[in-house]
């Protein structure tokens, strides 16, 4: 199948309810925060685990980073040189153990950190047990409050057409960005729901867009009075926020011309604001 021909640029908002959306294993497994500004931060690595085992265990695909190659020198033998048959290879890329060297594919499908939107707070640390084989390991149990966590990643045509990466496969990539996090159901990964997923797909494979969550706004709702937009506000569920996307609206509405369509999916529950003036159609699925 050919190769994707153009760009897109990608928006994805989740939520985190008393969870771990990304342990930090050098420091006690806390989620990982910005303390400066307090900002719970997420790795692209861990977004990308999410979508590969949706990929493998929900949809049956073969995929590249698998627990069932252990090593590089496995993957190497795994692969056999059938590596464009693995969508994950396909999307993100891969790098293997090859003869004289390693091997490097660039992906087209990247993401930076996500970060949270709202100031996030941590829950207390509680003592956990765990068994293993080895014995019984205690250990401290932190969680985030609330965390309304924001991804921007791109898709780069121009590198697609080394991975092979097809108009099908960004089919279904779309619908794992929904799908894939409610289906993740680890105990520190409970209270994590999809809210928005916007994909604004261009004419060609030259415009890029800037990171889209420079012009996403986010207000709070107190259920008991008039709407507050304050930074001590303690937000504790998707309830009491208000996505504000005018000025998302207006940066894509000046380039119009430039963009093919605007693939879109949000969540029920999510209040938006200020985004039915976009000019260019948008797809829903």
């Amino acid at each position: 199948m050919a190769a994707i021909t153009k760009n897109s640029e990608i928006l994805f908002i989740y939520d985190a309810k008393m969870s771990n959306p990304n342990g930090d294993m050098d420091n006690e497994n806390k989620p990982r925060m910005d303390y400066d500004t307090g900002m719970n931060i997420v790795s692209d690595v861990r977004l990308k685990r999410y979508l590969r085992d949706y990929f493998e265990t929900d949809c049956g695909k073969d995929i590249f980073v698998s627990d069932k190659a252990k090593d590089a020198k496995e993957r190497g033998k795994q692969i056999n040189g059938r590596y464009k048959d693995m969508i994950d290879v396909r999307l993100f890329g891969a790098v293997f153990a090859a003869t004289g060297g390693n091997d490097h594919l660039t992906g087209p499908v990247q993401f930076n950190w996500g970060y949270s939107l709202n100031k996030v707070e941590l829950t207390d640390s509680n003592t956990i047990t765990s068994s293993f084989s080895s014995g019984e390991g205690v250990g401290k149990d932190y969680r985030v409050k609330y965390s309304l966590i924001a991804f921007n990643g791109t898709v780069n045509a121009k590198t697609a057409a080394g991975t092979g990466l097809s108009d099908d496969d960004l089919s279904l990539f779309d619908k794992a960005m929904v799908e894939a996090i409610p289906l993740c159901k680890t105990r520190s990964k409970e209270g994590q729901t999809p809210r928005l997923y916007i994909r604004v797909e261009m004419k060609d494979d030259k415009v890029i867009l800037k990171d889209l969550r420079e012009y996403v706004d986010l207000k709070f709702v107190d259920l008991d009075s008039p709407e507050k937009d304050k930074e001590d506000f303690k937000v504790r569920g998707i309830r009491e926020c208000v996505l504000d996307l005018t000025r998302l609206g207006a940066y894509l509405n000046r380039y119009e011309q430039q963009i093919q369509a605007v693939y879109y999916w949000a969540d029920d529950e999510l209040k938006i604001n200020g985004f039915d003036g976009i000019k260019i159609d948008k797809f829903k699925f």
